[in-house]
């Protein structure tokens, strides 16, 4: 496979250096910790947002530092969860009078290195709580999780504490604002084609050109069943029916509606997507109120997309149409 690579095990770290350089003024690296943070925080006053989770997924995380979004993220190496010791100094680094919020995708290397950091951050006297983010209704438990997995639908929990947090919200009201988010937002993915990581050098699953994995997690992990391939308003059709019925949103809900794509597919592939979605909400009486339709966490180079509902309100409706300042730029 063909890919822009020195070597593979700098891809991380050569990575993260770009990012900083493309955004001197806003963004500092820490190498020592595969820390990219904001170069503002911590601040007296506002609660520092903290994410890890491995690499592979960007630009989530270390592509949404910013204003209104994270403090900081800590990645691990592609699809591994971080060191402890990452998490630990980055918490320290961010550590405020008004202390700091992890927030965790459900995999259980992340939730591990996470609660051992902060063990080791709060011996030192520093508050911190943990959020778990499970929005993925594919599978209940898997190799990698006890429990749902984490996914796209992280981006909601992300911005509505960023929001949150710069409006001056205390830690424990921004625990609350996150459970509420993950507590209303479910997701499912499918795959077309498996994705390459740098170091393998070779795809990291098997799909035959007339597969597809249906409800695959981030990393490749499997999903519900591979089944054959059919056409794009079949396969948004199942993947709505899942996510729906899962909550279930009823007709009268207003949602947030997220097309992601997972790193391979083209944006005008996921606006087809978004159509027929849409079409099948409005025929189920469920109005969309805010759509995101980009890609938001990927899995490398995977050609796949995952659908995404949030049920609103008038705070999330509001925390969400924040402003918010992070490293992507459109114009």
């Amino acid at each position: 496979m063909k890919k822009f690579v020195n070597d593979p095990k700098q891809f991380v770290p050569e990575m993260l250096e770009g990012i900083a350089l493309a955004n001197p003024d806003t963004l500092t690296y820490v190498p020592e910790y595969n820390l990219i943070m904001r170069s503002d925080a911590p601040r007296d006053g506002k609660v520092s947002i903290v994410q890890g989770s491995g690499s592979g997924h960007e630009p989530a995380h270390v592509m949404i530092v910013g204003k209104g979004m994270l403090d900081a993220a800590c990645p691990g190496d592609v699809f591994a969860a971080p060191p402890m010791d990452y998490v630990y100094e980055t918490t320290k680094r961010l550590a405020s009078p008004a202390g700091v919020l992890l927030l965790v995708n459900n995999y259980t290397g992340d939730r591990m290195a996470f609660d051992m950091g902060r063990e080791m951050a709060e011996a030192d006297g520093i508050r911190v709580e943990i959020l778990t983010v499970d929005d993925d209704v594919a599978v209940k438990d898997s190799l990698y999780t006890i429990g749902r997995r984490g996914v796209a639908g992280n981006f909601f929990v992300i911005k509505a504490v960023g929001a949150a947090s710069e409006r001056g919200a205390d830690l424990d009201e921004l625990v609350r604002i996150g459970k509420k988010v993950n507590d209303v937002t479910r997701t499912m993915g499918v795959a077309l084609t498996a994705c390459t990581p740098p170091a393998k050098g070779s795809p990291l699953f098997e799909l035959g050109a007339d597969e597809m994995e249906f409800g695959v997690g981030i990393h490749g992990e499997p999903g519900r069943e591979r089944r054959p391939m059919t056409n794009a308003d079949a396969i948004v059709d199942e993947l709505l029916e899942a996510v729906a019925s899962d909550l279930p949103y009823a007709s009268g809900d207003r949602v947030a509606l997220m097309i992601n794509g997972l790193g391979g597919t083209p944006i005008s592939e996921l606006y087809l997507l978004y159509r027929r979605a849409h079409q099948q909400l409005a025929a189920r009486g469920i109005t969309v109120g805010r759509s995101y339709v980009n890609e938001y966490c990927t899995s490398l180079d995977m050609a796949g997309a995952s659908l995404t509902l949030v049920r609103l309100d008038d705070e999330l409706d509001g925390l969400l149409a924040e402003p918010a300042e992070v490293a992507i730029r459109v114009f």
